[in-house]
């Protein structure tokens, strides 16, 4: 269902990790089509509410779609008078303010629509990731409505749709059919980028599938990023939903591990900050 609010859409943008723009009007002055605080959201097809349309609202969204193309998480202030130059009659000014959230939703593709990954997507859907869900056996997948971040792939061939996933992915393989997740983890480790590669299933398929993969040509470094039987060994049990709950938990430890490295200044960055706020403290020191 599409948003009705730019509160919704917020909240959709979020939960699929979409880009988006939120746009804010600041102090205004004399006659504007919308009050202070008026807000809207630009994404890079669509937007949702209104502050008031016109030729402000088209300047203001081709500029918050410019932001958007930067790629660069920022705020910025934009001064727009609402005289004849833009078209507006009202005869006010405005300041606009532009939030720009680039998109950081990590891929992650779930193959197989069993018990175990009908328990384990509405745990993941609830997360920042962008879900593709691939099956070959249609009548597998729910009827009803799934959430926003969620896409269904029903494909004769799965392991194309594993060598069609966007860069760096991580693969979730819990098919119906062993060779068939044979097949999914030789493709996914022929893909360097992908580095989460998990794979359902006992502890002796595990060893089968090292030991096939080292005949077919995989070399250990390769072989090693298979992580199977997938999830957390610290949580028992075979009932769907146990398993399920070891998978999403694996999974979260990634995303919260990525999101730490990510929000982590470089070691040169760091070694920079250090010398700057050294050459601070002299010139504060050489001013007292």
């Amino acid at each position: 269902m599409r948003p009705s609010t730019w509160f919704e859409a917020l909240q959709q943008c979020q939960q699929q990790g979409k880009a988006y723009v939120l746009v804010t009007l600041l102090a205004t002055a004399g006659s504007t089509p919308r009050d202070g605080g008026s807000k809207m959201l630009v994404s890079d097809d669509t937007e949702y509410d209104t502050i008031g349309g016109g030729h402000l609202e088209f300047l203001v969204t081709e500029q918050a779609r410019k932001l958007l193309a930067s790629g660069k998480e920022q705020q910025v202030i934009e001064h727009y008078p609402l005289a004849s130059k833009l078209g507006q009659c009202c005869g006010g000014a405005t300041n606009v303010l532009f939030e720009v959230m680039i998109a950081h939703g990590q891929h992650l593709a779930i193959f197989g629509a069993g018990h175990v990954a009908k328990a384990l997507l509405p745990i993941l859907a609830q997360l920042p990731l962008q879900i593709s869900w691939v099956d070959q056996r249609r009548e597998q997948f729910p009827t009803e409505a799934l959430p926003n971040n969620v896409k269904v792939i029903v494909s004769e061939e799965p392991v194309d749709a594993l060598k069609a996933l966007a860069q760096s992915a991580w693969v979730v393989i819990m098919s119906h059919n062993h060779q068939l997740d044979y097949a999914l983890v030789s493709a996914a480790l022929a893909r360097p980028d992908i580095d989460y590669i998990g794979m359902i299933g006992s502890k002796t398929k595990a060893r089968r599938f090292q030991t096939k993969l080292s005949h077919h040509g995989h070399s250990q470094e390769q072989i090693q990023r298979l992580i199977s039987p997938v999830g957390l060994t610290e949580i028992p049990g075979k009932r769907p939903i146990e398993v399920a709950v070891s998978v999403a938990a694996q999974v979260i430890t990634r995303l919260n591990n990525q999101q730490a490295q990510a929000a982590m200044p470089s070691k040169n960055q760091a070694q920079k900050d250090w010398l700057h706020s050294k050459q601070l403290a002299k010139l504060m020191a050489g001013s007292l």
